[in-house]
């Protein structure tokens, strides 16, 4: 059955049509509720799968003809007068927006506090695969079969490797949702405790590894080859720096 959140707020959620207050509640629900983040998956992978599909049909020239009669007919004179000045007021209206948004991209959403958000959101997603049924969308230690899984939901290639003589062993892999978005989770195991992998496409360039710690869990964060990682366990801090260092060497 589905949750009252996944009636009333998914679908605005996805189209980016809920105001910032019920955005902000819906994505605190995710980091709860397995089903909406199941169902926010899928929804984007079916769009994918739309825009893939290539089912645009552009307009015959008779129907744009038939289209435009009236509306010419209506149009006021006015609206001719002065076109190429309006049409330069929109251009620097819309290249001032561009130019804002990279630079808070650029400027505000790599600071501290987005670090610490960040790093929160992902312990939360790593809480909730603690729960029975949550870990794996897919239960193995092969390496290509894991790999392929993954890559056909998460839509990036996924480095996968089984670092089982090292002590850490391959389990399996999940797409879970950060930041509203999907992302791609290598599951190991050291000394029976589950270790969660995160792996997400980046445009930034590659980082040394950051740690921290959020409740009783520890995290490591970095980026390489256009891709950011971040290992979330309550195992040492050593050993997931251990981690870091393997999956480095074979990225």
């Amino acid at each position: 059955m589905r949750c009252d959140f996944a009636h009333s707020l998914l679908q605005g959620y996805f189209d980016g049509e809920l105001s910032g207050r019920r955005a902000a509640e819906f994505e605190r629900h995710l980091r709860h509720c397995a089903h909406c983040a199941t169902e926010l998956v899928d929804l984007d992978l079916l769009r994918d799968r739309l825009q893939l599909a290539q089912l645009y049909e552009p307009a015959t020239a008779a129907l744009r003809r038939k289209i435009n009669a009236p509306l010419h007919a209506i149009a006021p004179t006015t609206a001719v007068l002065r076109p190429l000045v309006w049409h330069w007021l929109a251009a620097a209206a819309a290249l001032l927006f561009v130019a804002t948004l990279l630079w808070r991209v650029g400027h505000g959403l790599r600071g501290d506090d987005y670090q610490a958000e960040l790093a929160g959101e992902i312990v939360d997603a790593h809480v909730r695969s603690l729960q029975p049924g949550q870990m794996n969308g897919i239960s193995s230690n092969d390496e290509r079969v894991v790999a392929g899984w993954l890559e056909g939901r998460a839509r990036f290639a996924v480095p996968v490797r089984n670092f089982t003589n090292d002590g850490f062993a391959l389990q399996g892999g999940r797409v879970d949702v950060i930041e509203g978005h999907a992302v791609a989770v290598l599951v190991y195991e050291r000394n029976g405790r589950p270790i969660n992998v995160f792996i997400w496409p980046t445009r930034e360039r590659d980082s040394p590894p950051r740690t921290g710690s959020w409740q009783s869990f520890r995290w490591v964060d970095w980026r390489k080859g256009k891709k950011e990682f971040c290992a979330v366990s309550d195992v040492d801090l050593a050993d997931l720096e251990h981690l870091h260092q393997l999956i480095n060497s074979s990225a």
